[in-house]
């Protein structure tokens, strides 16, 4: 029988009793227990955090005990079960989903939500229809949880909140000022979690894990909240959550011996769009985003054999376009810059922030952004110089992702707007037929736009940037910026997808020219730009690249002038 994809599902006993394919990764429940009581993990949207959660709550839910077999059964913690399993009651918070229309839209539904799982806490338990009452009775979230702490006096919970930074990212990307109120001292989100931080010195919370997507609410916090341990950046955990290249090859078998195909072939051709985040600087493999993964291998077309048209996932970008509301954090013009830098170079260096908390009293400098991008999932770590770390984008989704930011920036600073369908039919004439001259026209409209309003300073980095963006309007190539090549780097590389079987590939080079320098100016810079772009056609993995046409853009910030190198 043929194993079901559970993209989408991330309920643990659903996966494992629906015939469902799991990749195993309950060796890290065992050391999670071992790395102590009171513990955080957190990982990008869709990066598989709830469906851990749930096989936590099923692992050590007192009421599971006859079902350890058919969940845990040919697991690894299944043969090598610790010593707390099935030993405690579960009590399951999650905070996804929450409206965030203003302070006390946020109240309410905070504090619905949390009176909501205690209710299903004290229903799965068989507490009594008085303490039910009781938790309804009180008004605060605080005081609900607290009246449930003070029934569960003499026993021990196993606390899990997933998604417990969901609303709180959304209010921090439109308000740090209501962030600050409900998060901060006097903040009801804050009061929340100190009831919980007292429990724990009392007893009754035993253990504690937490989920969500970035530090910031926590360690917003302070002492309100300072008993859990951050192991999102330690190498034993840098692939608790994804799926490493041999479970991905293991998650693509299916398609692999239908298709006849060679699952590490596969593998390797899902691996630019999927693969690449590394969380520590320690770690020695880079991992796939499992839930992208997924969602390949759901919409493979096996009837043809050929993979899904669109390796975008709709509700991936649906989900990191809400979270990109964080890129305003701070200083929102030093982040796009920081950003653009990123995108145009291919890298950025940097020292990671184990805290970060945004205070309108102090900067949330340039180090603070990228430790956060990091926790997004939207740059990932990819080698050390002394103290700085190297960042770079793990992967094409995220790159897409990026330029689709970059346009709706670009439209609203510019108050102009970037025909997609004109764009993407420029590119669509270049690869089929090496017509450049609809793609130039759009980015000398683009640039002349850009000129009229004083939009950004004219040099070849912006430009580039510009570029990069009307080019990734089109889903023909993939796009390299700055991509190493026999130590050499190429400003833009347009490379063939495996879908799409196109005529030409490109290598383009761009040189930037000052009007003021004039005609002798531009033909010192055609020249120049040329001899660079036939150094990078000798380069031995340029040279054998099939199909390849190069091109030397030479730009005064207006117009954009194509020469052909051969």
């Amino acid at each position: 029988m043929i194993m079901k994809i559970p993209y989408g599902e991330s309920d643990f006993r659903k996966i494992r009793t629906g015939n469902y394919l799991y990749i195993d990764k309950t060796q890290y429940i065992q050391k999670l227990e071992e790395r102590g009581s009171f513990n955080i993990l957190l990982r990008p949207r869709r990066f598989g955090k709830s469906l851990f959660l749930t096989a936590l709550q099923y692992y050590y839910d007192i009421h599971c005990k006859d079902e350890f077999e058919a969940l845990f059964g040919g697991l690894t913690v299944g043969e090598n079960p610790t010593p707390l399993r099935n030993s405690y009651q579960v009590l399951v918070f999650n905070f996804s989903g929450i409206a965030t229309d203003d302070a006390e839209t946020i109240r309410r539904n905070f504090t619905s939500r949390v009176e909501n799982c205690l209710l299903a806490f004290l229903e799965q338990y068989n507490y009594s229809p008085d303490a039910a009452e009781e938790v309804r009775a009180k008004e605060s979230p605080q005081e609900k949880i607290d009246s449930l702490f003070r029934m569960c006096s003499g026993k021990k919970l196993y606390l899990l909140i997933d998604e417990y930074d969901h609303f709180a990212n959304a209010v921090l990307g439109n308000s740090l000022e209501l962030f600050t109120r409900i998060v901060g001292k006097g903040g009801f989100v804050r009061a929340f979690y100190e009831t919980i931080k007292i429990a724990t010195g009392q007893g009754v919370v035993d253990r504690l894990f937490i989920t969500g997507v970035t530090s910031i609410t926590l360690d917003s916090m302070t002492s309100g909240f300072n008993i859990g341990k951050n192991l999102s950046f330690e190498k034993a955990f840098n692939q608790s959550m994804g799926f490493t290249r041999n479970e991905t090859m293991q998650a693509v078998q299916t398609l692999a011996d239908t298709c006849g195909f060679d699952a590490q072939k596969i593998t390797k051709d899902i691996a630019q769009w999927y693969n690449g985040y590394q969380f520590s600087s320690r770690a020695e493999e880079k991992i796939f985003n499992p839930d992208m993964v997924l969602y390949y291998i759901d919409r493979f077309n096996l009837e043809d054999c050929c993979p899904p048209e669109q390796m975008l996932d709709d509700n991936i970008a649906s989900d990191y376009g809400k979270i990109m509301q964080l890129f305003s954090v701070g200083d929102p013009e030093a982040n796009f810059r920081t950003l653009e830098e990123l995108i145009v170079d291919g890298q950025l260096m940097g020292q990671h922030k184990h805290k970060l908390d945004p205070d309108v009293n102090k900067p949330f400098e340039r180090d603070d952004f990228i430790s956060l991008l990091l926790y997004m999932g939207f740059i990932t770590i990819n080698g050390r110089v002394l103290d700085q770390l190297r960042y770079n984008v793990p992967n094409h989704v995220i790159s897409r992702l990026y330029f689709q930011y970059f346009k709706k920036e670009i439209e609203q600073r510019a108050q102009i707007n970037l025909d997609s369908r004109l764009l993407a039919e420029a590119v669509r004439q270049l690869a089929l037929h090496n017509n450049i001259a609809p793609l130039t026209k759009e980015i000398s409209k683009v640039l002349a736009l850009f000129s009229n309003r004083d939009f950004m300073r004219m040099d070849e980095k912006h430009i580039k940037a510009v570029i990069l963006t009307l080019l990734y309007q089109s889903e023909i190539y993939f796009i390299r910026s700055e991509a190493e090549v026999n130590n050499r780097y190429p400003d833009i590389l347009l490379l063939e997808r495996s879908l799409f079987e196109v005529p030409n590939q490109f290598l383009f080079e761009l040189k930037f020219c000052k009007k003021k320098d004039g005609e002798r100016g531009w033909q010192l810079k055609r020249e120049e730009g040329i001899k660079q772009v036939q150094g990078y056609l000798e380069l031995e993995d340029v040279s054998v690249l099939p199909k390849l046409k190069a091109y030397l853009l030479l730009t005064d910030g207006t117009e954009i002038e194509a020469v052909e190198v051969g």
